[in-house]
């Protein structure tokens, strides 16, 4: 076999190594422009998926936009709401102190004029019987002025005997009225006080027209003593959430939390004139007083309705009390002028008007839950319209104690 000349396998290798470099350029750039196209593949695809998150992200952001808009909405409405609620209630209490003022001088002219009336009635009386007994006076002196022109000595001696049987008399009258005041029974705590005893606690009273005795506590230590207690809440243990007939009879404990009774009330104060003290304290400790110079109820037909004079004391400047009188009402007897129901609203028995600034009667709350409490133990001018108090003492005695 003939060799190949060098030149001619020279060329040949050389033809071959620039092919073999063409195809191996050919290759690499083949494989280049494919991955260049499977990765703009993959990013076209990324951007794709970027696309619709941003879609998605943009709907939810929009609907949480539009719902907390609709949440501010209600909010403002709830808070306008809110605000006219408040100022109508403002106008009501302002119009209420301004009736309640006008019915209480109305009440205290009436009161005035029948004082009047019933003092010169009472003169009148008195001078009429004095005359009657002026006349029978001088009619039986004249009679003895002429027995004794006619007959000295029969006069002499009748007027010994007359003497005799006077003393005789007047000795068994004071006999009999000593006997009479020792077993005399007690009215009310300050006829308890005014025979020597002189220490707070429980004592038996005698009320006019009630034939069983009923007891009481007596305040003997608080403003000189001698008060009668007719309301008491300390510790809520008792509910004061009754019915008419409850507060009519009373209830609870005289030692504890406890209502002497609307008919035992309206019974004692009939029987002279009475005060009224009413004592607070708040969950701080502070005390706090309101009096009223005279006090004293209607009968069951009235509704026990309320009947006050003369307010004073520290548990603010105006009565909490209605001054012009309200009538009584329970959660089964509606006697308030309120289109509303009171006595269910705010709880308790008591004199409502149209529900007013107080309610001794109303529910117990404990410290830390008395705020915000519209139907608590309330004395408005005293902690205001919310506050409910810790304890209340509601006591009376008589006005010339």
């Amino acid at each position: 076999m003939a060799s190949i000349h060098p030149d001619l396998e020279n060329y040949i290798v050389e033809n071959m190594k620039s092919e073999m470099v063409q195809l191996q350029q050919n290759a690499v750039q083949n494989h280049t422009a494919t991955m260049l196209e499977i990765g703009t593949s993959l990013l076209s695809q990324t951007a794709e998926q970027t696309r619709k998150l941003t879609d998605v992200e943009t709907q939810v952001l929009n609907q949480t936009s539009r719902l907390e808009i609709q949440l501010l909405e209600n909010s403002l409405s709830t808070y306008k709401l809110e605000k006219q609620l408040l100022q109508q209630t403002h106008e009501i209490l302002k119009i209420h102190e301004k009736n309640s003022l006008l019915e209480h001088r109305i009440l205290e002219m009436e009161e005035r004029h029948k004082e009047e009336l019933d003092t010169l009635k009472e003169e009148k009386e008195n001078l009429q019987s004095l005359v009657t007994r002026q006349s029978y006076i001088i009619q039986e002196l004249e009679k003895q002025l002429n027995k004794a022109t006619s007959n000295n000595s029969v006069l002499q001696k009748q007027q010994l005997e007359l003497m005799d049987t006077v003393h005789t008399l007047i000795t068994l009258f004071l006999l009999k009225n000593v006997k009479k005041e020792e077993e005399k029974p007690f009215r009310d705590c300050a006829d308890v006080y005014q025979s020597g005893f002189n220490k707070s606690g429980v004592y038996t009273i005698y009320i006019n027209n009630v034939s069983d005795p009923k007891k009481v506590f007596c305040n003997m230590e608080i403003a000189g003593g001698g008060w009668t207690v007719i309301q008491h809440r300390e510790d809520g243990s008792l509910d004061f959430q009754k019915s008419w007939k409850e507060y009519k009879m009373g209830f609870g404990s005289p030692s504890g939390e406890h209502w002497l009774g609307n008919e035992f009330i309206f019974t004692i104060t009939s029987q002279r004139q009475y005060s009224l003290r009413i004592e607070l304290m708040d969950w701080e400790g502070n005390r706090a007083y309101s009096q009223y110079d005279r006090f004293h109820i209607g009968n069951e037909k009235q509704n026990y309705r309320l009947y006050l004079k003369g307010h004073s004391g520290t548990a603010g400047k105006q009565s909490s009390l209605i001054l012009h009188g309200a009538e009584f009402s329970t959660k089964d007897a509606d006697n308030d002028n309120c289109m509303c129901k009171c006595a269910l609203m705010l709880t308790g028995g008591w004199w409502f008007d149209a529900c007013g600034p107080s309610n001794l009667n109303g529910m117990f709350y404990t410290a830390g839950q008395n705020h915000g409490k519209l139907n608590g133990i309330k004395w408005h001018y005293f902690k205001g319209p919310s506050y409910s108090l810790r304890s209340t003492t509601m006591m009376i005695r008589p006005l010339d104690f």
